[in-house]
Protein backbone atom coordinates (compact mmCIF):
# COMPACT_ATOMS: atom_id res chain seq x y z
CA UNK A 1 0.00 0.00 0.00
CA UNK A 2 2.34 2.61 1.11
CA UNK A 3 4.67 1.82 -2.35
CA UNK A 4 1.02 2.42 -4.26
CA UNK A 5 0.65 5.64 -1.78
CA UNK A 6 4.61 7.03 -3.79
CA UNK A 7 3.72 6.06 -7.37
CA UNK A 8 0.65 8.04 -6.72
CA UNK A 9 2.52 10.79 -5.29
CA UNK A 10 5.15 10.51 -8.27
CA UNK A 11 2.53 11.05 -10.69
CA UNK A 12 -0.13 13.58 -9.44
CA UNK A 13 2.67 15.75 -8.97
CA UNK A 14 4.01 16.87 -12.35
CA UNK A 15 0.13 16.93 -13.29
CA UNK A 16 -0.73 19.43 -10.70
CA UNK A 17 2.20 21.69 -12.10
CA UNK A 18 1.43 20.97 -15.49
CA UNK A 19 -1.96 21.82 -15.15
CA UNK A 20 -1.20 25.12 -12.78
CA UNK A 21 1.71 26.16 -15.90
CA UNK A 22 -0.86 25.18 -18.67
CA UNK A 23 -3.48 28.29 -17.40
CA UNK A 24 -0.42 30.57 -16.26
CA UNK A 25 0.55 30.11 -20.03
CA UNK A 26 -2.19 30.28 -22.18
CA UNK A 27 -2.08 33.67 -22.70
CA UNK A 28 0.70 32.57 -24.93
CA UNK A 29 -1.87 30.62 -27.32
CA UNK A 30 -4.57 32.98 -27.63
CA UNK A 31 -4.41 35.92 -30.19
CA UNK A 32 -5.47 39.17 -27.93
CA UNK A 33 -7.69 41.41 -29.88
CA UNK A 34 -8.82 45.08 -28.69
CA UNK A 35 -11.56 46.89 -29.22
CA UNK A 36 -12.65 49.37 -31.45
CA UNK A 37 -12.20 52.35 -30.55
CA UNK A 38 -14.68 55.32 -31.95
CA UNK A 39 -13.38 58.92 -31.79
CA UNK A 40 -15.42 61.52 -29.59
CA UNK A 41 -17.86 63.48 -31.56
CA UNK A 42 -17.10 67.01 -32.66
CA UNK A 43 -19.20 69.25 -33.34
CA UNK A 44 -18.44 71.36 -36.56
CA UNK A 45 -20.39 74.27 -37.51
CA UNK A 46 -21.80 73.92 -41.09
CA UNK A 47 -20.38 76.22 -43.62
CA UNK A 48 -24.04 77.93 -44.58
CA UNK A 49 -24.07 78.76 -40.65
CA UNK A 50 -20.84 79.80 -40.53
CA UNK A 51 -21.47 82.14 -43.61
CA UNK A 52 -24.86 84.15 -42.11
CA UNK A 53 -22.60 84.52 -38.96
CA UNK A 54 -20.89 87.95 -38.35
CA UNK A 55 -17.34 88.13 -39.69
CA UNK A 56 -15.88 87.90 -36.40
CA UNK A 57 -18.12 85.26 -35.44
CA UNK A 58 -18.10 83.61 -38.98
CA UNK A 59 -13.95 83.53 -38.25
CA UNK A 60 -14.21 81.91 -34.61
CA UNK A 61 -16.05 79.34 -35.84
CA UNK A 62 -14.03 78.46 -38.81
CA UNK A 63 -10.56 78.90 -36.66
CA UNK A 64 -12.91 76.26 -34.04
CA UNK A 65 -13.16 74.07 -36.98
CA UNK A 66 -10.20 74.31 -38.11
CA UNK A 67 -8.26 73.33 -34.89
CA UNK A 68 -10.90 70.37 -34.35
CA UNK A 69 -9.53 68.92 -37.61
CA UNK A 70 -6.11 69.43 -37.10
CA UNK A 71 -6.62 67.71 -33.98
CA UNK A 72 -8.27 64.63 -35.05
CA UNK A 73 -5.89 64.75 -37.83
CA UNK A 74 -2.95 64.20 -35.36
CA UNK A 75 -5.27 61.63 -33.09
CA UNK A 76 -5.26 59.65 -36.45
CA UNK A 77 -1.38 60.08 -37.01
CA UNK A 78 -0.45 58.88 -33.30
CA UNK A 79 -2.91 55.97 -33.74
CA UNK A 80 -1.56 55.36 -36.87
CA UNK A 81 2.25 55.29 -35.31
CA UNK A 82 0.99 53.10 -32.30
CA UNK A 83 -0.15 50.59 -34.56
CA UNK A 84 2.93 50.23 -37.03
CA UNK A 85 5.40 50.58 -33.84
CA UNK A 86 3.29 47.57 -32.28
CA UNK A 87 3.32 45.43 -35.63
CA UNK A 88 7.19 46.04 -35.60
CA UNK A 89 7.30 44.46 -32.15
CA UNK A 90 5.10 41.75 -32.89
CA UNK A 91 6.99 41.32 -35.88
CA UNK A 92 10.60 41.08 -34.08
CA UNK A 93 9.32 38.90 -31.34
CA UNK A 94 7.81 36.32 -33.53
CA UNK A 95 11.40 36.29 -36.08
CA UNK A 96 13.08 36.19 -32.37
CA UNK A 97 11.20 33.07 -31.54
CA UNK A 98 11.09 31.18 -34.85
CA UNK A 99 7.60 31.83 -35.89
CA UNK A 100 5.52 31.99 -39.40
CA UNK A 101 5.04 35.62 -40.56
CA UNK A 102 7.70 37.29 -38.74
CA UNK A 103 9.65 40.94 -39.76
CA UNK A 104 12.82 41.29 -41.57
CA UNK A 105 14.90 43.94 -39.77
CA UNK A 106 18.96 44.25 -41.10
CA UNK A 107 20.29 44.94 -37.84
CA UNK A 108 19.54 42.47 -35.74
CA UNK A 109 22.69 41.51 -33.75
CA UNK A 110 24.69 37.80 -34.42
CA UNK A 111 23.47 36.23 -31.09
CA UNK A 112 19.83 36.93 -32.03
CA UNK A 113 19.90 35.36 -35.42
CA UNK A 114 21.53 32.18 -33.97
CA UNK A 115 18.75 32.00 -31.23
CA UNK A 116 16.13 32.79 -34.48
CA UNK A 117 17.66 29.80 -36.61
CA UNK A 118 17.16 27.36 -32.97
CA UNK A 119 13.35 28.30 -33.14
CA UNK A 120 12.67 28.50 -29.65
CA UNK A 121 8.94 28.04 -30.33
CA UNK A 122 9.61 24.47 -30.76
CA UNK A 123 11.50 23.82 -27.92
CA UNK A 124 8.59 23.63 -25.26
CA UNK A 125 6.68 19.50 -26.76
CA UNK A 126 10.46 18.48 -26.18
CA UNK A 127 10.46 19.50 -22.78
CA UNK A 128 7.07 18.12 -22.26
CA UNK A 129 8.27 15.24 -24.06
CA UNK A 130 11.25 14.75 -21.16
CA UNK A 131 8.58 15.12 -18.42
CA UNK A 132 6.71 11.80 -20.00
CA UNK A 133 9.68 10.11 -20.32
CA UNK A 134 10.74 10.61 -16.49
CA UNK A 135 6.89 10.12 -15.27
CA UNK A 136 7.12 6.82 -17.31
CA UNK A 137 10.24 5.69 -14.95
CA UNK A 138 8.59 5.61 -11.93
CA UNK A 139 11.90 6.56 -10.37
CA UNK A 140 11.15 10.34 -9.82
CA UNK A 141 9.06 11.64 -6.94
CA UNK A 142 8.99 15.00 -7.46
CA UNK A 143 8.10 16.15 -3.58
CA UNK A 144 11.04 13.92 -2.24
CA UNK A 145 13.74 14.41 -5.23
CA UNK A 146 17.20 15.80 -4.25
CA UNK A 147 18.73 19.35 -5.46
CA UNK A 148 21.27 16.67 -7.44
CA UNK A 149 18.06 14.84 -9.07
CA UNK A 150 16.65 17.84 -10.65
CA UNK A 151 20.39 19.06 -12.01
CA UNK A 152 19.77 15.99 -13.92
CA UNK A 153 16.59 16.73 -14.98
CA UNK A 154 17.65 20.53 -15.78
CA UNK A 155 20.14 18.85 -18.19
CA UNK A 156 18.18 16.37 -20.22
CA UNK A 157 15.53 19.09 -20.89
CA UNK A 158 18.38 21.02 -22.12
CA UNK A 159 20.19 18.26 -23.90
CA UNK A 160 16.74 17.67 -25.45
CA UNK A 161 15.12 21.08 -25.62
CA UNK A 162 17.63 24.07 -26.09
CA UNK A 163 20.58 21.94 -27.70
CA UNK A 164 19.88 19.21 -29.52
CA UNK A 165 16.52 20.86 -31.26
CA UNK A 166 18.21 23.86 -32.19
CA UNK A 167 21.00 21.51 -34.42
CA UNK A 168 18.25 20.01 -35.66
CA UNK A 169 16.43 23.13 -36.93
CA UNK A 170 19.39 25.01 -37.75
CA UNK A 171 20.62 21.96 -40.02
CA UNK A 172 17.26 21.97 -41.54
CA UNK A 173 17.07 25.95 -42.15
CA UNK A 174 20.06 25.33 -44.17
CA UNK A 175 19.15 22.26 -46.41
CA UNK A 176 15.48 24.22 -46.35
CA UNK A 177 17.05 27.59 -47.94
CA UNK A 178 15.50 27.91 -51.17
CA UNK A 179 12.64 26.18 -49.68
CA UNK A 180 12.25 29.35 -47.47
CA UNK A 181 13.58 31.78 -50.32
CA UNK A 182 9.77 31.44 -51.48
CA UNK A 183 7.79 30.35 -48.33
CA UNK A 184 9.61 32.66 -45.34
CA UNK A 185 12.36 34.78 -46.98
CA UNK A 186 12.62 36.73 -43.69
CA UNK A 187 14.09 33.82 -42.43
CA UNK A 188 17.93 34.41 -41.29
CA UNK A 189 19.35 31.97 -43.78
CA UNK A 190 17.69 33.29 -46.87
CA UNK A 191 17.68 37.14 -46.18
CA UNK A 192 21.43 37.00 -46.02
CA UNK A 193 22.03 37.69 -42.81
CA UNK A 194 24.07 35.26 -41.51
CA UNK A 195 27.04 33.27 -43.59
CA UNK A 196 27.23 29.88 -44.36
CA UNK A 197 30.46 29.76 -42.71
CA UNK A 198 28.91 30.94 -39.23
CA UNK A 199 25.79 28.09 -39.97
CA UNK A 200 28.06 25.09 -40.03
CA UNK A 201 30.13 26.85 -36.35
CA UNK A 202 26.40 26.41 -35.02
CA UNK A 203 25.51 23.18 -36.49
CA UNK A 204 29.16 21.53 -35.50
CA UNK A 205 29.15 23.13 -31.74
CA UNK A 206 25.41 22.36 -30.65
CA UNK A 207 25.68 18.79 -32.13
CA UNK A 208 29.14 18.32 -30.36
CA UNK A 209 27.64 20.09 -27.22
CA UNK A 210 24.53 17.54 -27.34
CA UNK A 211 25.89 14.53 -27.85
CA UNK A 212 28.53 15.20 -24.72
CA UNK A 213 25.69 16.33 -22.21
CA UNK A 214 24.37 12.95 -23.14
CA UNK A 215 27.22 11.27 -22.34
CA UNK A 216 27.27 13.29 -19.09
CA UNK A 217 24.07 11.94 -17.98
CA UNK A 218 25.12 8.35 -18.40
CA UNK A 219 27.97 8.98 -16.30
CA UNK A 220 26.73 10.86 -14.06
CA UNK A 221 23.94 8.05 -13.83
CA UNK A 222 26.43 5.57 -13.80
CA UNK A 223 24.25 3.59 -16.36
CA UNK A 224 26.48 1.09 -18.49
CA UNK A 225 25.90 0.79 -22.00
CA UNK A 226 25.11 4.77 -22.19
CA UNK A 227 21.42 4.29 -23.11
CA UNK A 228 21.31 8.34 -22.86
CA UNK A 229 24.02 9.07 -25.34
CA UNK A 230 22.52 6.33 -27.11
CA UNK A 231 18.98 7.90 -27.75
CA UNK A 232 20.91 11.46 -28.79
CA UNK A 233 22.95 9.41 -31.76
CA UNK A 234 19.91 8.30 -32.98
CA UNK A 235 18.81 11.90 -32.69
CA UNK A 236 21.41 13.36 -34.30
CA UNK A 237 20.65 11.02 -37.66
CA UNK A 238 18.07 11.29 -37.91
CA UNK A 239 17.69 15.00 -37.97
CA UNK A 240 20.39 15.12 -40.57
CA UNK A 241 18.93 12.23 -42.94
CA UNK A 242 15.74 14.40 -42.45
CA UNK A 243 16.88 17.20 -43.81
CA UNK A 244 19.83 16.65 -45.79
CA UNK A 245 20.60 14.17 -49.29
CA UNK A 246 20.52 11.81 -50.39
CA UNK A 247 18.29 10.73 -48.12
CA UNK A 248 16.44 13.79 -47.54
CA UNK A 249 13.30 11.98 -45.77
CA UNK A 250 10.88 15.15 -45.51
CA UNK A 251 10.47 14.88 -49.61
CA UNK A 252 7.75 11.90 -48.60
CA UNK A 253 5.17 13.04 -46.61
CA UNK A 254 5.28 9.70 -44.87
CA UNK A 255 8.72 9.13 -43.99
CA UNK A 256 9.22 12.82 -43.35
CA UNK A 257 6.16 13.14 -40.99
CA UNK A 258 6.95 9.97 -38.76
CA UNK A 259 10.62 11.20 -38.75
CA UNK A 260 9.46 14.52 -37.06
CA UNK A 261 7.16 12.87 -35.03
CA UNK A 262 9.11 10.33 -33.65
CA UNK A 263 12.00 13.25 -32.64
CA UNK A 264 9.25 14.98 -31.26
CA UNK A 265 7.33 12.22 -28.84
CA UNK A 266 9.67 8.89 -29.04
CA UNK A 267 12.89 10.38 -28.47
CA UNK A 268 12.87 13.33 -25.51
CA UNK A 269 10.58 10.40 -23.65
CA UNK A 270 13.19 7.85 -24.07
CA UNK A 271 15.76 10.41 -22.93
CA UNK A 272 13.80 11.16 -19.43
CA UNK A 273 13.28 7.30 -18.93
CA UNK A 274 16.92 6.10 -19.63
CA UNK A 275 18.22 9.39 -17.27
CA UNK A 276 15.75 7.96 -14.31
CA UNK A 277 14.96 4.47 -15.03
CA UNK A 278 14.81 1.51 -17.82
CA UNK A 279 13.35 1.31 -21.53
CA UNK A 280 11.56 -1.58 -22.11
CA UNK A 281 10.15 -3.12 -25.56
CA UNK A 282 6.79 -2.34 -24.35
CA UNK A 283 7.78 1.12 -23.81
CA UNK A 284 9.63 1.40 -27.25
CA UNK A 285 6.95 0.36 -28.84
CA UNK A 286 4.37 2.09 -27.06
CA UNK A 287 6.40 5.81 -28.16
CA UNK A 288 6.97 4.67 -31.57
CA UNK A 289 3.24 4.36 -31.88
CA UNK A 290 2.19 7.35 -29.76
CA UNK A 291 4.61 9.05 -32.50
CA UNK A 292 2.09 8.79 -35.41
CA UNK A 293 0.27 11.22 -33.59
CA UNK A 294 2.60 13.52 -34.34
CA UNK A 295 1.92 12.78 -37.69
CA UNK A 296 -1.14 15.09 -38.07
CA UNK A 297 0.71 17.44 -35.94
CA UNK A 298 3.69 17.55 -39.19
CA UNK A 299 0.17 17.58 -41.59
CA UNK A 300 -0.07 21.04 -40.25
CA UNK A 301 3.29 21.86 -39.78
CA UNK A 302 3.17 21.45 -44.12
CA UNK A 303 0.57 23.79 -44.75
CA UNK A 304 2.67 27.20 -44.50
CA UNK A 305 4.93 25.82 -46.96
CA UNK A 306 2.26 24.79 -49.65
CA UNK A 307 3.46 27.15 -52.29
CA UNK A 308 6.98 25.72 -52.18
CA UNK A 309 7.04 22.86 -52.03
CA UNK A 310 5.19 22.38 -54.92
CA UNK A 311 7.31 25.01 -57.13
CA UNK A 312 9.80 22.58 -55.88
CA UNK A 313 8.65 18.96 -56.18
CA UNK A 314 8.19 17.91 -52.32
CA UNK A 315 5.75 15.55 -51.94
CA UNK A 316 4.21 16.61 -48.50
CA UNK A 317 0.46 15.93 -47.65
CA UNK A 318 -0.94 19.03 -48.75
CA UNK A 319 0.13 18.55 -51.95
CA UNK A 320 -0.09 14.92 -52.67
CA UNK A 321 -3.69 14.66 -51.13
CA UNK A 322 -4.62 18.93 -51.35
CA UNK A 323 -5.55 21.04 -48.90
CA UNK A 324 -9.13 19.85 -48.78
CA UNK A 325 -8.26 16.65 -47.85
CA UNK A 326 -4.84 17.09 -45.53
CA UNK A 327 -6.91 18.94 -43.38
CA UNK A 328 -9.16 16.45 -42.24
CA UNK A 329 -6.36 13.72 -42.34
CA UNK A 330 -3.93 15.90 -40.22
CA UNK A 331 -6.53 16.39 -36.58
CA UNK A 332 -7.96 12.89 -37.54
CA UNK A 333 -4.45 10.84 -37.39
CA UNK A 334 -3.31 12.68 -34.01
CA UNK A 335 -6.65 12.38 -32.21
CA UNK A 336 -7.47 8.64 -33.51
CA UNK A 337 -4.05 7.30 -31.74
CA UNK A 338 -4.60 9.30 -28.72
CA UNK A 339 -8.28 6.97 -28.41
CA UNK A 340 -5.81 4.23 -28.55
CA UNK A 341 -3.58 5.59 -25.94
CA UNK A 342 -6.82 5.68 -24.20
CA UNK A 343 -7.64 2.25 -24.78
CA UNK A 344 -4.46 0.96 -23.66
CA UNK A 345 -4.43 2.82 -20.23
CA UNK A 346 -7.83 1.27 -19.89
CA UNK A 347 -6.66 -2.46 -20.67
CA UNK A 348 -3.45 -2.05 -17.71
CA UNK A 349 -6.12 -1.05 -15.61
CA UNK A 350 -5.40 3.10 -14.80
CA UNK A 351 -9.25 4.37 -15.73
CA UNK A 352 -8.67 7.46 -13.88
CA UNK A 353 -5.77 8.51 -16.78
CA UNK A 354 -7.48 7.21 -19.65
CA UNK A 355 -10.61 9.46 -18.85
CA UNK A 356 -7.74 12.43 -18.09
CA UNK A 357 -6.58 12.03 -21.60
CA UNK A 358 -9.97 11.44 -22.66
CA UNK A 359 -10.83 14.63 -21.53
CA UNK A 360 -7.88 16.18 -22.83
CA UNK A 361 -8.65 15.15 -26.46
CA UNK A 362 -12.24 17.20 -26.52
CA UNK A 363 -10.90 20.39 -26.87
CA UNK A 364 -8.00 19.43 -29.30
CA UNK A 365 -11.59 18.41 -31.57
CA UNK A 366 -13.15 21.87 -30.52
CA UNK A 367 -10.36 23.74 -32.00
CA UNK A 368 -9.88 21.53 -35.32
CA UNK A 369 -13.22 21.93 -35.84
CA UNK A 370 -13.52 25.90 -35.27
CA UNK A 371 -10.04 26.47 -36.56
CA UNK A 372 -8.28 24.69 -38.43
CA UNK A 373 -10.89 22.68 -40.86
CA UNK A 374 -12.66 26.16 -41.44
CA UNK A 375 -9.62 27.83 -42.99
CA UNK A 376 -6.22 25.47 -42.83
CA UNK A 377 -4.13 28.33 -44.73
CA UNK A 378 -5.06 31.00 -42.53
CA UNK A 379 -5.26 29.35 -38.69
CA UNK A 380 -2.62 26.80 -38.69
CA UNK A 381 -0.61 28.57 -36.34
CA UNK A 382 -3.33 29.43 -33.90
CA UNK A 383 -4.64 25.71 -34.02
CA UNK A 384 -1.29 24.36 -32.95
CA UNK A 385 -0.64 26.84 -30.58
CA UNK A 386 -4.43 26.25 -29.06
CA UNK A 387 -4.28 22.24 -29.32
CA UNK A 388 -0.77 21.29 -28.67
CA UNK A 389 -1.10 22.74 -24.79
CA UNK A 390 -3.49 19.63 -24.72
CA UNK A 391 -1.32 17.44 -26.58
CA UNK A 392 1.60 17.64 -24.77
CA UNK A 393 -0.42 17.08 -21.17
CA UNK A 394 -2.12 14.32 -22.69
CA UNK A 395 1.70 12.79 -23.38
CA UNK A 396 2.72 13.40 -19.49
CA UNK A 397 -0.77 11.84 -18.43
CA UNK A 398 -0.30 8.66 -20.55
CA UNK A 399 3.58 8.47 -19.23
CA UNK A 400 2.33 8.80 -15.34
CA UNK A 401 -0.31 6.20 -16.00
CA UNK A 402 2.76 4.06 -16.80
CA UNK A 403 4.75 5.45 -13.97
CA UNK A 404 2.27 4.51 -11.65
CA UNK A 405 1.19 0.90 -13.12
CA UNK A 406 2.86 -1.87 -10.71
CA UNK A 407 3.15 -4.22 -14.12
CA UNK A 408 5.28 -1.21 -16.26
Amino acid sequence: MAAQERRMRRSAAPLLLLGGAAVSCAPAFVAVTSAPRTAPARAVAPVSHVASAGPETGRSQLAGAAVAAASLLAANAARRARTARRAEEKGALQQLLGMKGAGETDDTPLWKIRLQLCKPVTWPPLIFGVIAGVCASGNFDWGQATGADYAKLLTCVLLSGPVLVGYTQTLNDWYDKDLDAINEPYRPIPSGRITEEEVWQQIYVLGGVGLAMALALDVWQGHWPPTVFAVAVVGVLMAYIYSAPPLKLKQNWITGCYALGSSYIALPWLAGQCTFGEVTPEIIALTLWYSVAAVGIAIVNDFKSVEGDKKLGLSSAPVVFGIDTAKYMAPAIKDTVQLTIVAYLLYIGEWPYALGLFCLIIPQVYFAKTLFIEDPLKNDVKYQGSSLPFFSIGTIVAASAIGNNPLH
